[in-house]
């Protein structure tokens, strides 16, 4: 079985910007793709024991990444995961047991979102902010941001075959 792909595509010759944020919505359609038309506990299912690696583990994954590289680094916003204990500073989007699947999908579109209007209203590539004691370009977060994505839709795409067969890039 091969997945219907309705990515937008990417242009091939235009500004470094506009290149940019099209590769990485390119990156953010094809995970939202590796998880299209499948059940909640397909969505939940882990890769092979000892991974905890899942299709809605990568989705929370990348809302907080969203949000930590480009409302708290870029926008100097002290926003905290909805998916962490109170008090707690890991990490706890690949711990999907209980989760819901429509909120977490709700809350990665709503941090894709809230990127995309941070990028927008960026003046320039060259525009920073602070992660820790790092200063960051938003040039250098949207490659960073494409490279992420890219490598765990690489680990999507393994666990969308494991679970149906589909395939496609």
């Amino acid at each position: 079985m091969t997945l219907q792909d309705h990515r937008t595509p990417v242009p091939h010759a235009a500004g470094e910007r506009a290149t940019l944020t099209a590769m990485l919505d390119f990156q953010r359609d094809t995970l939202a793709l590796k998880c299209a038309g499948l059940t909640p506990d397909q969505l939940r299912e882990r890769a092979i024991p000892p991974s905890g690696l899942s299709l809605l583990g990568l989705v929370r994954h990348a809302a907080e990444v969203e949000r930590g590289w480009f409302r708290n680094t870029l926008g100097g916003e002290r926003s905290r995961s909805p998916w962490a204990p109170p008090g707690s500073t890991d990490r706890f989007g690949f711990d999907v047991d209980g989760a819901d699947v429509d909120e977490a999908f709700t809350v990665w579109r709503e941090e894709c979102a809230r990127a995309r209007a941070i990028v927008d209203a960026a003046e320039s590539l060259d525009v920073t902010g602070t992660g820790g004691e790092e200063t960051y370009s938003l040039r250098y977060v949207l490659a960073h941001m494409i490279e992420e994505y890219a490598r765990h839709n690489g680990h999507a795409d393994l666990l969308r075959e494991r679970l149906d067969g589909a395939t496609g890039e």
